[in-house]
């Protein structure tokens, strides 16, 4: 099957982008499309690895550290190299050419954060093969990133747990 290749864009402050992303690849997957999952920023053991990882047809790639620090300094500098390697490794992937979707979990984060450069996100996926479809996801995509979509979609914040003191839970955030 020949899919159009396609570009989504999935931020904002609110909850649902990964999630979105990860519904997107299940559906993939249903249809026999090989997937490609690659995330920056968050570290191992989130939910959607565990399931995810397991599924023929499906690789997932943790390039991320963990939560980032609010702050410059060596932490940061740390997670930045990660997140450079990472977008290397994506590249090749993109390239060769054997995934029908591929899943940029939090790249749009990493951008905005100034992990990853703009500039070599879009040139890293101007390689893609015109028929696979890419879903970037994170807060505070940049003007660039969302004019390479062809759907962006922006989660708003109404109301979260957090401001109440609600902490992070598996199964709910991760």
């Amino acid at each position: 099957m020949l899919m159009r290749g396609r570009r989504l864009v999935f931020t904002g402050d609110g909850k649902g982008k990964t999630t979105a992303a990860m519904g997107m690849a299940c559906r993939a997957l249903g249809h026999g499309l090989p997937v490609l999952v690659a995330q920056f920023i968050k570290g191992r053991d989130t939910g959607e690895e565990k399931l995810l990882a397991a599924q023929p047809g499906l690789t997932f790639l943790q390039l991320g550290l963990g939560f980032l620090p609010r702050t410059e300094g060596p932490e940061l500098a740390r997670h930045r190299a990660a997140a450079q390697d990472g977008l290397q490794r994506v590249a090749t992937e993109l390239v060769a050419g054997q995934w029908r979707l591929v899943v940029l979990d939090e790249i749009c984060t990493a951008v905005a954060r100034g992990l990853l450069a703009e500039a070599a996100v879009l040139a890293a996926l101007e390689r893609a093969q015109p028929e696979t479809v890419i879903v970037l996801t994170g807060r505070g995509a940049t003007s660039g990133l969302i004019a390479y979509a062809d759907t962006v979609t922006e989660m708003r914040c109404v109301k979260h747990g957090y401001a109440t003191g609600i902490a992070a839970q598996p199964g709910v955030e991760w």
